[in-house]
């Protein structure tokens, strides 16, 4: 139990002491702050010992800077030293880039990470290579737009996005749901053309997006083009994912309708592990779509995830150099998370522990420094605290604007279909207000429900963006 003079959030407290000091969970901690002469000062004690920690004040701006020392003092009192220091949120980029906007030279930033945040000097320089890559693509005058395929030929073990198999109801009622899709397109496309809104990246995410047939696939792309500018996106992706529903006819009407932009994802080399977790692969395939899609100009991402259940350090290593062997733009390396919704999770699945971390890193540098890509973006897991980030590599020039946009909340991106999150940012970067409006993840749900909610959704959004 924690005692303090200084007004804390009491959910972020909690949430801190659970996951980086459960040790406090156990003990009364005495905490006092006091601010003096441009320096604040957090006292912090239990039974056992007291320490004292002193930093200058930050900023103006910075109006919970007691709050969040007396967080850092719970590591100092307990003797935590991690990696990512006192940081446990979602998007620590975003405390760069809120220094960025204070005016702070690079220098400054990085003693605040190392010295107040507590940050290892690897993560600081980290966070601020990412941040000072992911400026130009980070104006506000232009939104996203992010399609949902909510359907999978069959559930990996470890997904928790909404995914739903095309047997029993959601298949009988697959063709309506196909029919409300492109209508919510088009809903949103005259909401866009009537607010004078200018879209600059189109995102299509599943589920698995490829599952959709040729045709189905070439009517939706058909929409989206009559019904938006798509002359003025920067980046239209289609997320294929899965080598079982991909084909060279379905790369053929992706480049016809100007999508630029694809993720083929193996997620490992390891046959073994892609039987274990679900998860179809034809490795013969794979290098034959591979190669059609970059000889047809598509920029190329590639996912990889880290912790796949029985993988060793060795299998871990050996997808990592047998991805060396090709020639994407981007490699997306993610960290496995145990997700409440996930078969894994149901199953009581426990992440590895015993996986050489050091060597696997050492590694990715080294690949990806040879292969001329680096971190554009990244996010971590909350569930996997100390080597939980999942980082974006890129080419130069070859950077996501939506993986972008979405991490750093930096603009509004409206979500169309089931499972599908519209989020409204309105504010500047000191004074971000963000809205969510959720589409239910049933597919079935989302059918029936559709009519009422689309017609609200698109009142808030007309409200938002005039400013009401």
């Amino acid at each position: 139990m924690v005692k303090s003079n200084i007004k804390m959030n009491p959910g972020k407290l909690t949430e801190f002491i659970r996951i980086l000091v459960p040790e406090a969970e156990e003990e009364t901690v005495k905490i006092e702050g006091l601010e003096d002469e441009g320096k604040c000062t957090v006292i912090t004690s239990n039974n056992k010992k007291t320490v004292e920690f002193s930093y200058d004040k930050i900023s103006d701006d910075f109006h919970d800077q007691l709050d969040v020392m007396a967080r850092i003092s719970l590591l100092k009192l307990y003797d935590k030293d991690y990696k990512w220091g006192s940081l446990i949120g979602v998007r620590p980029t975003k405390i760069v880039h809120k220094f960025f906007d204070s005016g702070f030279n690079l220098h400054y930033i990085e003693s605040i990470l190392t010295d107040f945040y507590q940050v290892s000097r690897e993560k600081a320089e980290l966070l601020i290579e990412i941040a000072k890559r992911e400026i130009k693509y980070m104006e506000k005058t232009t939104i996203g737009i992010y399609i949902g395929i909510a359907y999978c030929p069959s559930r990996c073990s470890y997904c928790s996005f909404p995914s739903y198999l095309k047997e029993g109801k959601y298949l009988e009622r697959f063709d309506e749901y196909y029919n409300m899709l492109l209508h919510e397109i088009r809903e949103i496309g005259k909401l866009v053309k009537e607010l004078n809104l200018e879209v600059n990246t189109i995102y299509i995410g599943g589920g698995t997006p490829s599952i959709l047939s040729k045709e189905e696939m070439e009517k939706m792309l058909r929409v989206i083009n009559q019904n938006y500018d798509i002359d003025s996106l920067k980046e239209f992706s289609y997320e294929l994912g899965r080598i079982d529903t991909i084909d060279e006819e379905k790369l053929e009407v992706l480049k016809n309708w100007n999508v630029n932009r694809i993720s083929i994802n193996p997620q490992t080399f390891n046959m073994k592990t892609l039987k274990e977790v679900n998860r179809y692969h034809d490795q013969e395939k794979f290098d034959l779509i591979f190669d059609k899609a970059k000889e047809m100009g598509f920029t190329v991402n590639m996912d990889l995830i880290l912790g796949l259940p029985g993988e060793t350090t060795d299998d871990v290593l050996y997808t990592l150099q047998k991805a060396e062997t090709y020639d994407m733009d981007n490699l997306t390396i993610h960290n496995l998370a145990i997700k409440k919704t996930s078969e894994l999770n149901k199953g009581n699945y426990s992440l590895v522990k015993n996986l050489n971390y050091k060597k696997i890193y050492s590694d990715i540098y080294k690949i990806t420094r040879k292969k001329g890509l680096y971190p554009y973006y990244m996010y971590r897991q909350k569930n996997s605290f100390e080597w939980g980030e999942n980082i974006g590599y890129s080419l130069q020039d070859k950077e996501s604007v939506y993986n972008i946009e979405t991490i750093e909340e930096n603009k509004t991106i409206i979500g169309i279909g089931a499972g599908a999150i519209t989020k409204l940012i309105t504010g500047d970067i000191k004074n971000r207000m963000i809205e969510r409006l959720v589409n239910p993840k049933d597919p079935l749900m989302w059918i029936d429900e559709l009519g009422e909610r689309l017609e609200k959704k698109k009142e808030r959004i007309r409200e938002a963006i005039n400013g009401r």
